[in-house]
């Protein structure tokens, strides 16, 4: 075969998955927005979930979300895979530190929504599907403070998930999500409104693992497992606090709206 042949079947195949991970990743945004309407019922003390496998099972309730589990079942995990390969050979539109930065966040968010998609692959099939965030979190807690040191790792842990956290929280304020998409190629509204959103859903996804990672760092402090929580635990916490139904409501709404971001970049990222 010629190179020309075989650099275009190359090309056909990268095509095609970039448009199998965009579909992946448009699911991803749809399961942030049952996430931000299970967290409007937490404001309200009418869900007992409200995480990733609560937007799952919420889904997963009727006949017809059944059929749409699967969808986002293999969405997932199609939206995985692209980033397992954005991890190896994207963000070639950076340098340096930045791509490789760019490229390990990739990597990390492919693990997470891999995981995801097995999770809904399972409760789809009616294996299960594992714990909720929360019994996730404080079982990994309790087998980090089984090791030597095990709260300062615990506290190390809540650490890494605030770095993360401070990280998303600056890419909303400072909109540098807009580097990764192709901005030019969409009308001047739509430039305006992945801006929006994305900048908000950023903000909003900052600020509930800023609370996961305080968390986690109680329950290291205190060495108690049982203090950690993930996402579920987080907005029950929030919904806790003086005017937390107010709060809520504003956290649900960023929720809602970096699920609407996702389908903005699902079409605008960069290859």
């Amino acid at each position: 075969m010629r190179r020309t042949e075989a650099d275009a079947q190359r090309g056909e195949k990268s095509d095609t998955a970039q448009l199998l991970g965009r579909i992946g990743m448009a699911c991803y945004g749809v399961v942030h927005l049952i996430i931000a309407y299970l967290a409007l019922q937490v404001a309200f003390g009418d869900s007992e979930q409200a995480d990733q496998k609560g937007a799952l099972q919420q889904v997963g309730s009727t006949a017809f979300g059944q059929v749409l589990l699967w969808v986002l079942a293999i969405g997932l995990v199609l939206f995985g895979l692209w980033q397992f390969m954005m991890a190896a050979t994207g963000y070639e539109w950076v340098s340096g530190g930045q791509r490789t930065r760019k490229r390990i966040g990739a990597a990390a968010r492919g693990v997470v929504v891999i995981a995801l998609g097995f999770t809904a692959f399972r409760i789809a099939t009616g294996s299960g599907g594992g714990g909720s965030s929360n019994q996730t979190q404080q079982e990994f807690t309790a087998k980090l403070l089984q090791l030597p040191a095990g709260p300062a790792l615990v506290v190390v842990a809540a650490a890494c998930i605030l770095g993360v956290a401070i990280a998303a929280g600056v890419k909303g304020a400072k909109k540098k999500f807009l580097e990764d998409l192709d901005t030019h190629e969409l009308p001047g509204k739509t430039q305006h409104w992945i801006g929006g959103v994305g900048r908000v859903g950023y903000l909003a996804k900052g600020a509930v693992l800023g609370i996961v990672a305080v968390l986690v760092a109680i329950a290291g402090f205190q060495a108690d497992p049982k203090k950690a929580g993930g996402l579920d635990a987080a907005l029950k916490t929030l919904a806790a606090q003086p005017f937390g139904t107010v709060l809520l409501i504003v956290v649900a709404l960023g929720l809602a709206a970096f699920g609407a971001y996702c389908f903005g970049a699902a079409w605008a990222h960069k290859r």
